[in-house]
């Protein structure tokens, strides 16, 4: 399996070198040459396998250059009833008719990014230690990718990561998280800015290609394609969980910044997934909903992006977007080098309007919008009539799935964290505090570990050279 730029560079690499390497030397991001396609007898097969034996099954379809006993063993060390609280891994739950929650938050850090990220930091571990190479991972989080893979990643050999955060903008419980880790190899940054300027100074420091080489760069932001592709098995999971036979078809609903989660689904349903509708939920940071709604891409500034009570999708410029954009456009890299580099750089939009109908159509896509009061309404409704608590980025998902169902198709929304993340709010929709899992007791008094810094990229680059030479 060969792995292609979205900005149509002429190079094609392997998934190991795409693993250390993040973005493509033209900026672009990598996906495969062709999707594998998995027909019924396949399904029939994986149906009852356990969670880590279906990850080696559809990995095993895009990683051709680790052994297979090696990646069956490295799945089966991830996926865990010790690492996840429960032998299903990401266990499903009738939440009401026609609806369910698929649980993704039983992992170290309590959200859906420790799914591929514990897989993430044992390949790192595994290529880097056949390599005789070290890793210096920069990232960029919103809230939960940051703690999920410091985790992932504390410890390990031959990796230091250096994960920029927005400052003061994420909820007291993940900065805890992450800035209580003493690790010497797990640095904190709080740029003083919003998630996208974080992001931005990843791709930066990612496009200087001489830095990139000199001081080993990685990523682990969902633009790294090993992310995304284990990302892609839970979506099969779910899809078992809820039906019988392969004549069935799912729905699902996924709380959505970045469009990194819900591209995994995009990916399974190229794959032959039976998928009748993606579901992009959004929360007052809507670019997403109104593309799927008008057909215009159109990013924000810091002062456009709010500060919401699910801070996880407070992002404008949405990554992975750009991945299905360039399969919308028949994988034509040089208009999709164009749309995101000129153009976006010189409007700060673009429209496919003509696309957007192929969007809903044959790629299954819809979408909605959620907002504060419609956060504290849904998780106050699902807890008073189906005993169930939810966080608030879950909360989006299930107030947009109940506008997106179809008589017949079960609607299946992807957790995103657990309410203990997001306390504040859910004492304002409930009145009492979320239950907090063992061994996160009085985190958010623990010392922090923490480096504020401007948005400034050079200054960013300053800071990794002097905590590696």
């Amino acid at each position: 399996m060969l792995y292609l730029s979205t900005r149509g560079h002429p190079d094609r690499k392997r998934f190991c070198e795409i693993l250390l390497e993040g973005l493509a030397p033209d900026g672009g991001l990598y996906l495969p040459e062709r999707y594998p396609q998995v027909d019924g007898a396949t399904l029939a097969r994986w149906r009852s396998l356990p969670y880590a034996d279906l990850a080696f099954e559809i990995l095993s379809l895009y990683i051709d250059d680790i052994p297979a006993d090696d990646l069956r063993t490295l799945c089966r060390k991830t996926y865990t009833a010790q690492v996840f609280g429960t032998t299903e891994i990401v266990p499903l739950r009738k939440l009401e008719d026609g609806v369910y929650l698929e649980a993704l938050s039983n992992g170290p850090t309590l959200a859906f990014k420790d799914m591929a990220m514990q897989l993430l930091g044992n390949l790192f571990e595994y290529e880097l230690a056949r390599r005789g190479e070290e890793l210096n991972i920069l990232g960029a989080t919103s809230g939960d990718t940051g703690s999920a893979a410091e985790y992932a990643m504390k410890g390990k050999k031959g990796i230091r990561v250096f994960m920029t955060s927005p400052h003061g903008r994420m909820s007291p419980f993940q900065q805890a998280q992450m800035f209580s880790l003493q690790e010497a190899n797990i640095h904190n940054i709080a740029i003083e800015g919003v998630f996208d300027d974080c992001q931005d100074i990843v791709k930066a420091v990612s496009n200087d290609l001489t830095f990139k080489r000199q001081w080993r760069i990685g990523t682990v932001n969902s633009i790294n394609w090993a992310r995304l592709v284990a990302q892609v098995v839970y979506y099969f999971a779910g899809y078992f969980q809820a039906t019988q036979s392969n004549e069935q078809k799912v729905s699902f609903a996924v709380p959505s910044g970045n469009f990194g989660n819900i591209c995994a689904g995009h990916v399974a349903r190229m794959m032959g997934l039976p998928v009748e509708r993606l579901v992009a939920a959004t929360n007052e940071n809507d670019v997403l909903d109104e593309f799927f709604r008008t057909g215009t891409y159109r990013v924000r500034g810091s002062a456009d992006t709010f500060e919401t009570s699910s801070p996880s999708m407070d992002i404008s410029k949405a990554s992975n977007f750009e991945r299905f954009v360039f399969d919308l456009l028949g994988r034509d890299g040089e208009r999709t080098r164009q749309l995101f580099g000129p153009e976006l750089a010189a409007k700060g939009q673009f429209s496919l309007a003509a696309e957007v109908a192929q969007a809903w159509g044959r790629y299954g896509f819809a979408s909605g919008k959620s907002t504060h009061d419609n956060r504290l309404v849904t998780i106050r409704d699902t807890f008073e009539r189906f005993g169930t608590l939810i966080d608030t980025h879950t909360a989006d998902g299930v107030k947009v799935a109940r506008e997106q169902m179809q008589p017949g198709v079960p609607m299946i929304v992807l957790e995103t964290a657990l309410p203990i993340k997001f306390a504040s709010t859910i004492v304002e929709a409930l009145g009492r505090e979320p239950e907090r899992p063992a061994g996160f007791e009085g985190i958010e008094q623990l010392p922090k570990r923490v480096q504020v810094m401007p948005a400034d990229v050079d200054g960013i680059k300053r800071y990794i050279t002097q905590h590696c030479a």
